[in-house]
């Protein structure tokens, strides 16, 4: 009886199975290459995170000092004006005029509750004149701002919303830019740093809820006891209410 030897592969199942090997290594490779930036991001992000911690507490600490010595001496301390200004939507598309309905497109507030961060400079004071009974705010807090980008931020990729899960999404789009970690993104937004714009846009549009205890009375002012309009630092309390 003749014995017959080992079959042989078919030289193309061989070329598929070697292509389907390598493609396997270098997935892998590609896995462990991400969680070692990943890693590497983690690290930079944390000694970050400390490092523009204590540059908010030194700022916040000597302006309480200035004033206190202000105060001591009978005397005024005027802080330096914010630079951001956080703008929130509080009401409809009924009954609003083409002008603000393009002032309110121009600053992505097409929705009820929408909230951006804007630059505090005599044009956006001028736009915000137009849009006032639309809208209500004020200068937000470094707490603000990082609750927002932690809890409501979404970044805009290929005019997709998608959630900012890890800091290798801001590195890919901004990392030319000395921008690799969220805290990079909120220092920039809260300093109004020279990479604003390009932080800002990155940024989908804020999506708030309704406020706890809902609204005062819309269709009235801040200052006579309503909501539309300028909150200066009581804005803050505002949006914690509405994240």
């Amino acid at each position: 009886m003749v014995k017959k030897g080992p079959k042989q592969v078919p030289e193309s199942v061989r070329k598929l199975q070697a292509r389907i090997e390598q493609a396997k290594q270098a997935k892998a490779k590609a896995s462990q290459d991400l969680e070692a930036q990943k890693s590497a991001l983690a690290a930079e992000a944390q000694a970050k995170a400390e490092k523009y911690l204590a540059e908010y507490i030194h700022k916040e600490t000597t302006s309480n000092q200035n004033r206190a010595q202000a105060k001591k001496n009978d005397q005024f301390w005027v802080e330096e004006e914010p630079k951001v200004i956080l703008v929130v939507r509080i009401k409809g598309i009924n009954k609003i005029a083409p002008k603000p309905r393009k002032v309110l497109k121009l600053f992505r507030l097409l929705q009820l509750h929408n909230a951006v961060l804007v630059r505090n400079n005599k044009a956006t004071r001028n736009m915000l004149r137009l849009i006032e009974p639309f809208v209500t705010f004020g200068y937000p807090s470094v707490q603000t701002i990082s609750k927002l980008v932690y809890k409501r931020g979404f970044i805009k990729v290929n005019n997709q919303r998608i959630p900012l899960n890890d800091n290798v999404q801001i590195s890919a789009v901004l990392g030319s830019k000395g921008i690799h970690c969220v805290e990079d993104l909120i220092h920039q937004l809260v300093t109004c740093g020279t990479c604003f714009k390009e932080c800002n846009n990155l940024l989908w549009t804020f999506k708030l809820s309704s406020p706890i205890h809902g609204f005062n009375h819309k269709r009235t002012s801040f200052i006579q006891g309503g909501d539309w309009g300028d909150r200066e630092k009581k804005i803050n309390t505002l949006v914690n209410r509405m994240i």
